[in-house]
């Protein structure tokens, strides 16, 4: 679903329309988890924390002036789980919890190579690669997501990549 039909079902959703956010859920969930399991690094807490993510769309839409939507709501994804960590542990940050990633489940033997890779990353390279791949978004779109310049985000995503290709080659991070 690209950004125009997103906004289609979002004021549909605004509407009343629940079919409109059925749609919008089965499109968007995996990413999302995703997302929110690689901050948090507990399957449990980020399946709680996408439902937050849904119910707060179910009941606040964006208005029509967000002009990527996806972005939008991958960037709530990213806030709500922050905010998920805060209340779990008490001044955490992100340089805290850069080893504490689980993989999903339900994934083969190269996902969970390459899972295991990303575990490895720092979390802030961890974040830009994530919303780079499982949502799609832009790396201007990312910057604005994380607050980071531009350059910052293009130097931690090369970095990242870097990494991964080095980790599933048979080498060490």
């Amino acid at each position: 679903m690209n950004n125009e039909e997103l906004s289609a079902q979002l004021s549909a959703l605004r509407s009343g329309d629940i079919n409109a956010f059925e749609k919008i859920y089965t499109e968007l969930k995996t990413p999302v988890y995703i997302i929110i399991v690689r901050i948090t690094g507990d399957n449990g807490l980020a399946e709680d924390i996408l439902q937050e993510v849904f119910i707060k769309l179910y009941h606040s839409p964006p208005a029509d002036d967000v002009h990527n939507p996806r972005a939008y709501i991958c960037k709530m994804a990213r806030n709500f789980a922050i905010d998920g960590l805060r209340k779990l542990k008490v001044n955490a940050s992100l340089d805290e919890l850069e080893d504490t990633v689980q993989a999903p489940e339900h994934d083969f033997e190269f996902r969970m190579d390459a899972e295991a890779a990303m575990r490895q990353l720092p979390a802030t390279q961890r974040q830009i690669v994530s919303l780079r791949i499982n949502c799609g978004l832009k790396f201007r779109e990312i910057a604005d997501i994380t607050e980071e310049p531009l350059g910052t985000v293009l130097y931690h995503y090369q970095a990242a990549v870097s990494k991964l290709r080095k980790y599933l080659s048979g080498g060490a991070l």
